[in-house]
């Protein structure tokens, strides 16, 4: 079953064009204006209980897409129904059915202690008062909420600010949560307590849930497809191994030699050295298709002493990077 979908949606912005020279603040007022695509045709499918990592560089029109689904704005052309709603002509009961975060936007009073805020949600979504204290109970668990409940949240840290964004957005269980770089500016620990709730939803409630971010590490933790975006256009969209093995069609082994002089003579004959000269460790890069692990592990152990070896697959940082080089 399909909760979002999108057909040739399209956003189009108009702005004056710029004007230079003497005066060109005021000259820019009387200047024509231009029509900016920051979403140009793009189609989109997710399922029920899938979690999906929206991509893309800054500007490549996520966040535009994402408040298209959200129905914060209206579509200049295209199609978009999320749980068989139009968002933006049903925004009441799209809301019920929906929970947003955007990681530089709260949707909490920041002159109330957080907990004032959680009770209003609680009593705007008819959340009953079991359900809030069950969730309650899990929020503290896996977002250690108890230790910041009572403070304002204009007192509280990015990390805490974030966790009770995601309690906020999170308490009424929607079936579907839009997640617009939650992680931005979060240490370790906030990012793995954000991750443990986001599976926790989805595995539990079947939530379904669009992510969008720029750290790679949350991609590989939590999507199980990815969409990849840039002007606005999808360059990608499909199984996060596929893209590795389109985009990044290698395997590198790490060499250490035993004795340091081996280092710059290593060279199974199978493989393309790729680090530098002069390195301790050294790399060899093969295709997977062409020549199999062992075959290379083989050839060159059989040559020279080593020490230890490792197998490394391509970061996907490096290949979704390598995906925008190759884009229009």
């Amino acid at each position: 079953m399909s909760m979002i979908v999108a057909e040739h949606l399209v956003k189009q912005f108009h702005r004056r064009a710029s004007a230079e020279g003497p005066a060109s603040r005021f000259r820019s007022w009387f200047a024509a204006r231009e029509a900016v695509r920051a979403v140009d045709d793009i189609s989109l499918t997710v399922d029920k209980g899938e979690i999906v990592g929206f991509l893309g560089p800054n500007g490549a029109g996520k966040s535009t897409t994402i408040k298209m689904l959200t129905g914060i704005l209206v579509p200049t052309a295209g199609r978009v129904e999320v749980a068989g709603i139009v968002p933006w002509r049903h925004r009441r009961r799209n809301a019920l059915n929906i929970g947003v975060v955007f990681g530089q936007r709260s949707q909490l009073w920041f002159d109330l202690p957080l907990r004032r805020s959680l009770e209003a949600i609680r009593d705007l979504y008819s959340v009953s008062a079991a359900d809030y204290r069950l969730r309650m109970s899990q929020f503290d668990d896996l977002l250690d909420l108890g230790s910041f409940l009572d403070t304002p949240v204009r007192s509280l840290s990015l990390g805490q600010r974030i966790r009770g964004d995601l309690a906020a957005a999170t308490l009424y269980r929607p079936p579907v949560l839009y997640l617009d770089e939650p992680t931005v500016g979060l240490d370790v620990v906030a990012k793995v307590a954000l991750r443990d709730l986001i599976t926790s939803l989805n595995v539990d409630g079947q939530t379904t849930v669009m992510l969008t971010t720029h750290d790679m590490d949350d991609v590989e933790q939590l999507c199980q497809r990815i969409m990849v975006i840039d002007g606005g256009r999808m360059l990608y969209e499909g199984d996060l191994n596929d893209l590795k093995r389109r985009f990044a069609p290698y395997r590198d082994l790490i060499v250490t030699p035993r004795s340091p002089g081996d280092a710059d003579r290593i060279d199974s004959g199978l493989a393309t050295r790729v680090s530098s000269p002069g390195s301790a460790k050294v790399t060899l890069r093969f295709d997977p298709e062409e020549v199999s692990a062992p075959e290379v592990i083989q050839s060159v152990s059989s040559q020279f002493d080593v020490s230890d070896l490792s197998l490394l697959d391509p970061q996907l940082e490096d290949v979704v990077r390598r995906l925008y080089g190759d884009s229009p």
